[in-house]
């Protein structure tokens, strides 16, 4: 029968450095067959030449065949991957995290600088903070619960946020305080552009908004601000309008200057100036500022890897699987698909699921029936 299977199939070509692969389907498949094209074109020792994976096999592991002579004629072997193989994933309905990984130290200054033993982030990745106390009275848990996008990674063990971590309410962290743990964000532009949270707010004729992530707003799109008093310039909270009682004040963006950056037409000239140096003591119960796009779309989810099958919005870079429009309040979005990671073969560990430069042909299938 073929009523209700999903087959899928394309194409990715590994970088120079390979990372892991990401392939957004428009299901979640239960087998998965990767074929090395380069391998085959240009042989050498070692190369995998095809992996395959089963949902009944576990996440993250494949079947693989690779050359195991080292010279013609090239003769196959057979090995498995017990991790970082293939794993299908699918997101939606609420945020998933990654494991909570305990925070070594961090630096009282903007950007802040984390040490966290092999974080295994990249410039880009979303992360939330929990706990962040140095003592019961010092610290910098005033951000935690804030998400922030990585603005650089120094090396495996220090990343950084900007936020303006220098104030003299913020004292830094050391000695691996309890509690104190980062977490990723995996799919974190399900619903986007959801709430951005302010990190600073330049005032004038216009005003300009920087956010702790990306923001996902376009030219043309309504906001709304929701400032608590103890972060100042409420003036621009779209309640309560003193001119119309009961009409929310709605603005609008005239520019974007980067992903976590935009200019609206609020005239905040003489407004209260905003202020991230909120007291440790205040955190028990402390509301964030906030920025949110007015409206709403609703678009299906990430967009088929196989090829521009769908027409979309995008989402932070990535688009979704309806039609054109200006993104809203949230795009109700789903991701799914599989990956393929770095894995290599347990008996020969020079059997690289992934090798560099390399072109990779995928079949992906959701069956009718399965046992």
């Amino acid at each position: 029968m073929a009523e209700y299977s999903r087959i899928a199939s394309g194409t990715f070509t590994t970088a120079a450095s390979p990372i892991t692969q990401v392939v957004n389907l428009p299901f979640q498949p239960q087998r998965v067959k990767l074929r090395n094209t380069t391998a085959y074109s240009s042989p050498a020792q070692n190369a995998v030449t095809y992996a395959e994976w089963d949902v009944n096999s576990g996440q993250g592991v494949a079947i693989i065949e690779y050359i195991e002579s080292a010279g013609s004629p090239w003769i196959l072997a057979a090995d498995y991957v017990g991790s970082l193989g293939i794993s299908s994933f699918g997101a939606g309905l609420s945020l998933q995290y990654g494991a909570a990984k305990q925070i070594i130290g961090a630096t009282a200054a903007n950007p802040i600088v984390f040490n966290v033993t092999a974080h295994g982030y990249s410039v880009g990745d979303i992360v939330v903070f929990e706990g962040l106390y140095q003592s019961s009275t010092t610290g910098m848990p005033q951000i935690s619960g804030m998400p922030f996008r990585i603005s650089a990674v120094g090396d495996a063990n220090h990343f950084s946020v900007v936020w303006p971590g220098s104030g003299s309410n913020y004292t830094a962290l050391s000695g691996s305080p309890t509690g104190a743990t980062v977490m990723k964000v995996l799919n974190p532009f399900l619903y986007a552009p959801g709430v951005a949270f302010i990190e600073a707010i330049s005032t004038g004729t216009t005003t300009t908004v920087t956010t702790t992530a990306p923001h996902n707003f376009v030219v043309g799109q309504e906001i709304a601000f929701r400032i608590p008093s103890a972060w100042g310039t409420t003036q621009l909270n779209s309640l309560p309008d003193a001119t119309i009682p009961g009409s929310p004040i709605y603005y609008y963006v005239t520019s974007v200057s980067s992903t976590t950056q935009f200019v609206c037409n609020a005239n905040s000239t003489g407004f209260t100036a905003f202020n991230t140096n909120q007291t440790v003591a205040s955190v028990p119960g402390l509301s964030f500022p906030q920025v949110l796009a007015v409206g709403d779309v609703n678009s299906g989810g990430v967009a088929y890897s196989g090829g521009a099958l769908y027409p979309s919005p995008s989402v932070n870079g990535a688009s979704t699987i309806n039609g054109p429009a200006i993104s809203g309040s949230f795009v109700n979005g789903t991701a799914q698909g599989f990956t393929v990671g770095l894995g290599t073969g347990t008996v020969n560990t020079s059997a690289l699921l992934l090798t560099a430069s390399s072109t990779y042909i995928w079949e992906a299938v959701y069956y009718d029936f399965g046992s």
